[in-house]
């Protein structure tokens, strides 16, 4: 009687693409930030906006900044993934950098906001979809009021923009607390997380 040959040639990982999104003030630039100091295998994409760079930012590595009239020039010529207007000023995702890491055969990951995340979702169904939140909601007003770089007006905004925010939870794959002074435990289970996506029987497919 013939015997089956059974294949363990089945383990051949798909890149990912990989949305940290939250509510303002949650702290997803620290955690990317984070997640970019261990050396991951992971291609981070850098979001375009039309606003002035903060006194601690530096371009191309925690945003490219640009006029708002380029970036609506780039606008008509389809040149994002996605974007969006966020308080007053557009921030957005190029299309190269994404089909260029995913090519190659890296993960990528995008830190959006929850309009961001939205688009992209809809664009490419099977995004990794991953909602950072505090621990609480006193941790997170303390951190929205300890950045120091908003008007009270602006403040208002973020907090009333944030509430609504976090109404989106149900639309994300995985919610990941970010409490204070535990960033590397948030890191931890977002990397445990994409180690897991990576071993599905099903895996995701990315295509744009």
């Amino acid at each position: 009687m013939e015997q089956e040959t059974l294949s363990f040639d089945v383990y051949h990982p798909q890149p990912l693409m990989i949305v940290i999104s939250g509510p303002s003030g949650v702290g997803k630039d620290a955690v990317v930030k984070a997640m970019q100091a261990r050396g991951l295998p992971i291609h981070f994409v850098v979001t375009m906006t039309s606003r002035a760079p903060r006194e601690d930012e530096v371009h191309g590595v925690d945003y490219f900044f640009t006029s708002r009239e380029n970036f609506e020039a780039m606008i008509r010529q389809n040149e994002f993934i996605e974007y969006a207007m966020v308080y007053q000023d557009y921030k957005g995702v190029p299309k190269p950098q994404i089909r260029e890491a995913l090519a190659s055969g890296l993960d990528v990951l995008l830190r959006v906001d929850v309009q961001g995340a939205a688009a992209l979702k809809k664009l490419c169904p099977e995004a990794l979809l991953i909602f950072l939140i505090p621990d609480n909601q006193e941790e997170w007003l303390e951190r929205l009021c300890n950045r120091r770089t908003e008007t009270p007006e602006s403040l208002a905004l973020r907090v009333s923009t944030a509430r609504e925010e976090m109404k989106q939870l149900p639309n994300f794959d995985y919610v990941v607390v970010n409490a204070q002074h535990r960033l590397d435990e948030a890191v931890d289970t977002i990397v445990d997380i994409i180690n897991a996506e990576h071993h599905r029987v099903h895996p995701r497919r990315i295509c744009l």
